[in-house]
């Protein structure tokens, strides 16, 4: 039993769509459940722009990381039941709070954020846990080192590979519970899969997670929803629409900061990300809230660009897109000088867009192209005690493994083209359907 857990007088009790319930019955989760930074996770959405596809995808970080350590808790619970002699008992409260910390430093829209200032939220989430935050003081009442031993957990350098693995690896908590909640609310039944089926076969297994031969087929299953949500909802055409003009803002915002643009509304944290000047304090103080109304008042900014595009975003009047097989250079570069031509900025009216995504990598360490940073591949216990990467056993898996496929969207303004499409060759015209 871990010595440094402190049960609390009455265990707290979340209700939950995805889990039914969450519980709550250690001191230090519900102190750092109670912190600001934590709380502000309240303000993030899960899935950044998704909501302009699909209506119901309001939720947010604040409830994925409380499912986060749901799923975490349970998997640790069972350890515990089984008395499996592998999992190392005194680990489970730093594993359950990187668990409930792992996104605590995502910031608004953050995959935009972060493509467009190079920043990452799980340095953020680092810092965070480390610099003068409040949850910083609740992880330093445990013991003055344990806000690192959390961090090592999530910059994935923590000594014990099998704490790691619960919190990021192939198959771990923070997939399981995205995958679930996201389909619930957006309203599909793609990354359905059987989570307690999952839990029941999970073994620690010599200092690693591994899956019980016998429950492979639920591990299947949750690979294939995780393939399906990626390619019917993470790479919708039309979110990617939403977070093109996102990243396109914030260019502009920051191009237009760095060449001295006087803006008729800004504020200091928003200055601050644009400068490359940000500290913690200012970075905590963005969420959603603060960046759409930062969105609305440049509306009416004097620069026509950012203008239309905060307008485009507000809107939601996207820019429509075509589908291209293959990628044609040339092409692209004729349609970024025809652009200009007609008045339209080519590196903002234009974008080219390739989504991919593996749904299961097979890694193996030493090898050429293996990456320090690679999550290990999900293991399969058999009868015999013999551990073996999934896709050795699984005909479903094998057939999915590094498979990727994708197409090259090019997304573009219709109405501006609309008016000038007497301007534009046959070819383009044609292209963009405008004829």
């Amino acid at each position: 039993m871990d010595s440094r857990l402190q049960p609390l007088a009455e265990e707290k009790v979340f209700k939950d769509p995805v889990h039914k319930y969450i519980y709550v019955q250690d001191r230090t989760i519900w102190n750092l459940i109670n912190t600001k930074e934590f709380q502000r996770l309240r303000r993030i959405r899960q899935l950044g722009t998704s909501y302009l596809t699909f209506h119901g995808a309001e939720h947010s970080r604040f409830s994925h990381s409380l499912g986060v350590y749901e799923i975490t808790r349970k998997i640790i619970s069972q350890f515990e039941r089984g008395g499996y002699e592998d999992w190392p008992k005194d680990e489970k409260l730093v594993t359950l709070c990187a668990a409930l910390l792992h996104d605590v430093g995502h910031g608004p829209f953050s995959h935009s954020i972060e493509e467009v200032f190079d920043t990452h939220h799980e340095d953020w989430t680092c810092r965070i846990l480390l610099e003068e935050t409040e949850v910083n003081r609740v992880l330093r009442e445990v013991d003055p080192g344990f806000p690192e031993q959390v961090a090592a957990v999530i910059r994935k350098t923590y000594e014990k590979p099998i704490v790691i693995s619960l919190v990021s690896s192939q198959m771990d908590a923070d997939r399981m519970d995205y995958l679930l909640r996201d389909a619930y609310f957006t309203g599909v039944n793609y990354g359905t899969f059987d989570l307690e089926r999952i839990l029941r076969v999970l073994r620690p297994h010599k200092g690693r997670i591994v899956v019980k031969e016998s429950g492979m087929h639920a591990v299947e299953d949750y690979l294939m929803s995780r393939y399906q949500m990626y390619w019917q909802i993470y790479f919708h055409p039309v979110t990617r629409s939403s977070e093109i003009i996102l990243r396109q803002i914030l260019r502009r915002a920051k191009e237009l900061y760095m060449n001295g643009y006087a803006f008729g509304w800004m504020i200091e944290p928003i200055r601050r990300l644009i400068s490359g000047t940000i500290d913690v304090p200012s970075y905590l103080a963005l969420d959603e809230a603060s960046m759409q109304t930062a969105f609305t008042l440049w509306q009416s900014e004097e620069d026509a660009l950012l203008a239309d595009l905060c307008r485009r975003f507000i809107d939601r009047k996207l820019y429509k897109y075509v589908t291209m097989d293959e990628a044609d250079e040339s092409l692209w570069a004729s349609i970024r000088e025809q652009f200009a031509a007609i008045g339209l900025h080519p590196d903002y009216h234009l974008e080219v867009d390739f989504p991919f995504d593996l749904a299961y990598a097979v890694y193996r360490p030493g090898t050429r192209g293996a990456k320090k940073n690679d999550k290990p591949p999900i293991l399969v216990l058999d009868r015999d005690d013999v551990v073996s990467e999934i896709s050795q056993k699984s005909d479903i898996i094998r057939s999915i493994t590094g498979m990727h496929r994708g197409k090259y969207h090019l997304y573009y303004p219709y109405e501006p083209l609309l008016e000038s499409a007497n301007k534009l060759s046959p070819d383009l015209r044609k292209l963009f359907e405008l004829d």
